[in-house]
């Protein structure tokens, strides 16, 4: 063997030696480097836990009674009623608990208005109420007193984050979720002063100010037919998001193509997942948009919106994987 040849041989072998992209570790958290290792192979199955707090795995128990298997995801909810405000430290101790298990950790808040008051309810004066554009503002403008309201509410939340943070715990963490959705008081302002805006202040507080280190961001929009021009307008940029999710409600639409595409448009190599969803997808459409890193079934729907034997075959395909696997 010549020494050019050896030298070439010993190039091929150590290129064979070096990771390839999908053994990279494209980020510093663990649960989102397995949403990239599993995008385009497998979707992890998941399960929100809604109100209440006091059992906050009792959606993710039922899965398991009905299909033999845990989801691989466990979502909760800081919420806004005063028994499950309460109630926040069970929700969390569970976190705790799936975490060990090997979960992966979603945690959303349906937070009351800061202009009104709290803890609230279901309704025009609580989550449903609006601001008026100069209340908004005053939300947006630092030192005001509804913008100081607002950061005392994340107060309140940051310290259950940093309990999870000190127990090693990372979170998929989807505050003002369904950015386009005008139903709730945080949601339907387009434009850089709008929900984007927000959002890029709840992000800002509670990575630089609280200095939470643990949190994965997952940018959540709902599947209305404007989605293509919602994803840029409420779009907070980039930097501000590590995983991008869609709410699927529309049933007349379902799991369509256009969908799929939009997010996957926007996302780039980012994981894409169903952030929230009553009717699931079939092992059928997983396959045929095998993107989608996680689907998260919407606590009670689940159960009305599909039948046991439609649950069962889900689980059991292996399109996904539970926490089992």
């Amino acid at each position: 063997m010549t020494n050019a040849v050896r030298l070439i041989t010993i190039g091929f072998l150590l290129l064979a030696l070096m990771p390839s992209p999908a053994q990279s570790q494209p980020t510093r958290f663990n649960s989102l480097n397995y949403l990239y290792s599993i995008s385009g192979k497998k979707t992890a199955t998941g399960q929100h836990n809604r109100e209440p707090s006091a059992q906050p795995a009792k959606w993710t128990n039922r899965i398991d009674s009905l299909t033999g298997h845990y989801p691989k995801l466990w979502s909760g909810d800081f919420l806004f009623q005063a028994d499950n405000i309460a109630n926040r430290g069970v929700m969390i101790a569970e976190a705790k608990r799936q975490w060990k298990k090997g979960a992966l950790i979603n945690l959303m808040w349906h937070a009351c208005n800061p202009a009104r008051s709290q803890p609230c309810g279901w309704d025009s004066t609580g989550v449903l109420s609006r601001m008026t554009d100069q209340q908004w503002q005053q939300l947006l403008t630092d030192g005001t007193p509804i913008n100081t309201r607002w950061k005392q509410m994340m107060d309140e939340v940051a310290v259950y984050l940093q309990d999870l943070e000190d127990s090693g715990v990372e979170v998929f963490f989807r505050p003002l979720h369904e950015m386009n959705q005008g139903l709730f008081w945080w949601g339907g302002r387009r434009g850089a002063s709008g929900t984007a805006q927000l959002y890029r202040l709840t992000h800002d507080y509670f990575t630089k100010t609280k200095g939470l280190s643990n949190l994965i961001w997952v940018w959540d929009m709902q599947d209305f037919l404007s989605l293509a021009t919602d994803l840029t307008d409420y779009n907070p940029g980039n930097d501000y998001w590590d995983i991008a999710a869609l709410d699927l409600y529309d049933s007349g639409t379902g799991y369509s193509d256009y969908k799929y595409n939009a997010m996957l448009k926007v996302a780039g190599n980012k994981p894409i997942a169903i952030g929230e969803c009553q009717v699931l997808p079939t092992p059928a459409q997983l396959a045929s948009q095998p993107r989608w890193t996680f689907f998260m079934g919407w606590a009670e729907l689940v159960f009305s919106f599909n039948t046991p034997t439609v649950i069962k075959e889900l689980y059991n395909s292996k399109e996904v994987e539970n926490l089992n696997e």
